[in-house]
């Protein structure tokens, strides 16, 4: 296999970055493109797994087949073992004819599993069987069927403590993990991040059709470097992008990124830095949920501002009632500031978490999946909690 530079790689697919950690890491995908070795990226949620898989099916000998990428999270789990196997006529209510799944139809070619750590035990024993015999069953059959397929999946998710709790099968996981790619975080790039800040703020500049795109300035480019972006490159590009629109001032400060809860040390004392080692999945959603909550409301105050011309103490919406994309308010009659709630029951995180989503999906016109990734949660995490809060009723 001829030499392939890493630079025109990285032009073909858009990768942004010079660290070394992100070089192995392209290295070992080509250098295991051309076998036909299960793959199991593991990283943060964020860092760009997915185009590793896009990769090393590029570079194999199985380049011209299909290619199937599926987000494990996103499918429910009464679905997803039709989704990925199939099933037959008649096996379930609304089974109303024969359907070949992913597994089928990837025949040949590489089926991409995102957030495999999601998947429901009895769908990881099928999976096994897969990876083990090269054969699976469809949903309401007994006759088994063979395939051809290289799997390649992706992790967020801590698989030793999954294993050690039960929610993952040990012997699926080393059969998953033939090889092992490690995807670094944002904050072990060094001044990648610097590079990344320019593009996005290139893109948003195009993309909005802004005339001037954001500048960091040395102070700045200090703080971005120190900060440690526990939504990694997912949460730089929604940073940059939020920035683009909202900030008069084209050169970004210290002082600017503090408004973004971005403080200069990045050692945790901004909202979308707190993280524990035991909760900094769920903590970390909800914290991104309470920025898309700040972020938004800004935005309302200011779009009201314009509409009425008074100030904005008067302006602030209450949670249970937000403005709404055509909304008139009436001058005579403003909203007030939300009086402090003494038990926290107006101002709790669960409803502050509730109009959120609602109000993401209403953006997105229910659609889950644009939803999920601005809220910077898995579907499946959204999923779960539209019902919890009964959003789709």
């Amino acid at each position: 296999m001829a030499k392939v530079d890493l630079k025109e790689l990285k032009m073909r697919y858009g990768i942004v970055g010079r660290d070394e950690k992100l070089d192995r890491v392209l290295d070992t995908a080509l250098q295991v493109a051309r076998t036909n070795l299960s793959v199991l990226i593991e990283g943060e949620s964020g860092v760009g797994k997915e185009v590793i898989p896009r990769i090393i099916h590029d570079f194999s000998l199985r380049k011209g087949k299909t290619y199937i990428a599926i987000n494990c999270g996103s499918i429910p789990e009464g679905t997803i073992d039709s989704e990925l196997f199939g099933h037959t006529k008649g096996s379930f209510t609304g089974a109303i004819a024969d359907r070949e799944g992913y597994f089928g139809a990837a025949n040949g070619g590489t089926l991409f599993l995102d957030e495999v750590g999601e998947l429901p035990l009895s769908t990881q024993v099928r999976l096994l069987r897969v990876l083990e015999m090269g054969e699976y069953v469809p949903v309401g059959s007994s006759v088994p069927k063979k395939t051809d397929v290289r799997i390649v999946a992706a992790t967020n998710v801590n698989m030793d403590r999954a294993i050690s709790e039960g929610k993952f099968r040990e012997d699926l996981y080393y059969r998953l993990c033939t090889i092992s790619v490690k995807m670094p975080a944002l904050r072990d790039r060094g001044a990648d991040v610097l590079l990344l800040f320019r593009k996005f703020a290139l893109d948003a500049a195009r993309e909005y059709q802004i005339p001037e795109p954001l500048k960091l300035s040395a102070e700045a480019e200090q703080v971005v470097m120190a900060y440690k972006w526990p939504g990694n490159i997912r949460q730089l590009k929604n940073l940059v992008e939020q920035m683009s629109i909202l900030s008069e001032d084209r050169l970004v400060t210290p002082q600017t990124l503090a408004e973004y809860y971005i403080v200069p040390g990045g050692e945790g004392r901004g909202l979308a830095a707190i993280e524990s080692p035991q909760e900094g999945e769920s903590l970390r959603q909800t914290v991104e949920m309470m920025k898309y909550a700040i972020a938004s409301l800004k935005q309302d105050v200011e779009m009201l501002k314009e509409m009425v011309g008074v100030s904005p103490q008067r302006l602030v919406p209450r949670l249970e009632a937000p403005v709404r994309e055509g909304t008139v308010v009436s001058v005579e009659q403003p909203y007030e500031v939300p009086p402090t709630s003494t038990d926290g029951d107006d101002l709790s995180i669960a409803k502050m978490e509730k109009e959120m989503i609602a109000k993401a999906l209403r953006k997105h016109r229910n659609r889950r999946k644009n939803a999920a990734q601005e809220l910077g949660l898995s579907e499946r995490t959204l999923y779960r909690k539209i019902k919890e809060y009964g959003l789709d009723e």
